[in-house]
């Protein structure tokens, strides 16, 4: 069973989002700031990381940035979802490392159409296809 990590800092957010999954056949794990997040991946060594941006402590870019660092997650594809969809949030994700972009509210049918291609098609692909991986 694949595993995926929920990092959000809103509790219903985390529920809704971890429920929809687990239905789907999927083990959800949850995290409740950046730092829980970073902590949770490496405990649980997630198949896939749904991280919101805008999280207490460490945002998500800053835990994007560390995850990405540490060889055991350069290939884990790591989704982005914010509310606050600023100009230019969406390229700024992508090109600081997320895999995807997810804005809320989310769609649930979006929500597992993204997690079910992410985890069936190797991340470094999508990383490739984005230029983030080109240097590697």
């Amino acid at each position: 069973m694949k595993r995926i990590l929920i990092a959000d800092d809103q509790p219903t957010a985390r529920e809704l989002v971890g429920t929809i999954l687990s239905y789907s056949g999927y083990e959800t794990h949850e995290a409740v700031d950046g730092l829980d997040a970073v902590v949770q991946a490496w405990k649980v060594l997630p198949d896939l990381i749904l991280l919101d941006i805008h999280m207490p402590g460490q945002d998500g870019f800053a835990v994007c940035r560390q995850l990405r660092a540490d060889p055991r997650f350069a290939e884990v594809p790591i989704v982005a979802m914010t509310a606050g969809l600023m100009s230019g949030e969406r390229e700024r994700a992508l090109s600081g490392g997320f895999t995807e972009f997810l804005g809320k509210p989310i769609s649930l049918t979006q929500l597992r159409q993204t997690v079910d291609r992410l985890l069936e098609e190797p991340v470094l692909t999508h990383l490739i296809a984005k230029g983030v991986a080109a240097d590697s």
